[in-house]
Parts: structure tokens; C-alpha cells; sequence
């Protein structure tokens, strides 16, 4: 084989290898991205929503919560071999339970300062 020959292979395979990487690179930098941006839409838009409107919001994201908990159960899956995604499943069933509860009795909490005490006598 010629020399140039196998050094134009072997800078083919290393090319290959930068591009493969680096689309994995983008890739993270973009999910990196949208999560951070996340981050601070998330922030502006809970902060700048009205006292009144907090208890909707709260009941918004605990609907959030029940859609992410049916996902997980779905990565939980039916009962066989145990591996990562069941365990990561699990963990999040647990974690979005969590999220619901308290969501919901921080809910009532806020409903219970609008309503209109009682006059004891």
C-alpha cells in the first residue's frame, strides 16, 4: 500500500472521530443551553405572577408533576431483569409523589389565607 494511501485513511478516521465527538459536544451544549434558559424563564415567571394567581400556578405544576409521574412509570416497567432505567424509574416515581403531596398541601395552605375567618362569640 501506498504511504500517502494509508495516511489519508488514518486522517479519514481521526476526521470521523472529531465530527462524531463533536456532535455530541453541540449536543450537550445545546441541552446545557435550553436548560439554563429554562432556569431563567422559570425564575422571571414565578417571581413576576400576581399574590392571587400563585394558587393556579401551583395547581398547573402539580398537573406537571402527575404527567412526569406517568412517564416514570412507565421507565419503571412491568416487573422483570432490574437495570438502570428501572431503578431511574423508581427513583422518580418517588421523587414525583413527593412533588405532588407537598404541592398539593402547599396549595391548601394558600387557600386557607384567602378564606374568610370566622368570628368566634
Amino acid at each position: 500500500m501506498d504511504l500517502n494511501f494509508k495516511m489519508s485513511i488514518n486522517d479519514q478516521g481521526v476526521e470521523a472521530l472529531l465530527s462524531q465527538s463533536a456532535s455530541h459536544s453541540s449536543f450537550f451544549l445545546n441541552a446545557l443551553t435550553v436548560f439554563v434558559l429554562a432556569i431563567f424563564v422559570g425564575y422571571y415567571v414565578v417571581w413576576r405572577v400576581t399574590p392571587a394567581l400563585h394558587s393556579p400556578l401551583m395547581a398547573v405544576t402539580n398537573a406537571i408533576s402527575s404527567v412526569i409521574i406517568v412517564g416514570a412509570l412507565i421507565a419503571a416497567g412491568p416487573a422483570g431483569e432490574m437495570n438502570f432505567s428501572k431503578i431511574m424509574g423508581f427513583v422518580a416515581v418517588i421523587l414525583a409523589g413527593v412533588n405532588i403531596f407537598g404541592g398539593f398541601l402547599v396549595t391548601y395552605r394558600m387557600l386557607q389565607m384567602f378564606r374568610k375567618k370566622e368570628k368566634k362569640g
